[in-house]
């Protein structure tokens, strides 16, 4: 699955984050798709710039644990270079906290007190399909992507989305901007089927799924 939200002319940022165009309305959406999910799949310039720090409220982790799963998804990330300012985050530094990171380095993230694993691939190995198959050999089969876009564009690329939640705000925010997906020209292009359609003040929420 994928999740993200756009101005009303397509672009996934304001001010460099995706939070301003988000609403209480669409952070629900994103924890609840959150906990029925095995793992969210992030990339490194969005933790960073989002300041990830939890992913799930007492509640939720409450209702996964009635249900016999972890208290949270798993969080992966996808850092070819191993980004540093990783280990700063709030959500790398909770105890017991367990967070996955594909990698080509063969370096170290600076201390971190969550239960970081370091998983490396040969230079040039490392693609989303390969983290996917490492992530099910795991038994975690239902992957939530929150991009950014550029990740969210490898995914589709190599079909790996089954469905796509889109939030569409209320914003035109004008210039070129950045996308929901960066990639190269997909060819053919990707057929969505509108699933179903909510609102919520001013915002509305798009269930696609990729067609066949």
């Amino acid at each position: 699955m994928g999740v993200m939200v756009a101005s009303a002319d397509g672009h996934a940022v304001v001010d460099g984050q995706a939070g301003g165009l988000s609403s209480p309305a669409d952070r629900t959406l994103y924890r609840s798709l959150r906990t029925a999910s095995d793992c969210c799949l992030v990339g490194p310039t969005t933790l960073v710039a989002e300041s990830y720090s939890t992913l799930l409220d007492p509640h939720q982790r409450e209702r996964r644990e009635s249900l016999g799963l972890a208290s949270e998804p798993l969080l992966a990330t996808i850092s070819r270079r191993l980004d540093p300012d990783l280990a700063g985050l709030e959500i790398f530094n909770t105890p017991g906290r367990p967070v996955l990171v594909y990698t080509e380095s063969g370096g170290e993230l600076p201390a971190c007190t969550s239960d970081v694993e370091l998983v490396r691939f040969a230079a040039g190995s490392l693609t989303p399909r390969a983290c996917v198959e490492d992530l099910g050999s795991r038994g975690l089969a239902t992957v939530l992507c929150e991009g950014g876009p550029s990740l969210l564009g490898a995914m589709f690329a190599a079909g790996l989305v089954d469905d796509l939640f889109l939030t569409v705000a209320p914003l035109l925010t004008g210039g070129d901007g950045i996308g929901i997906v960066e990639s190269a020209l997909f060819d053919p292009a990707v057929a969505l089927e509108l699933r179903s359609v909510g609102r919520a003040g001013g915002h509305l929420f798009l269930h696609y799924a990729t067609k066949a």
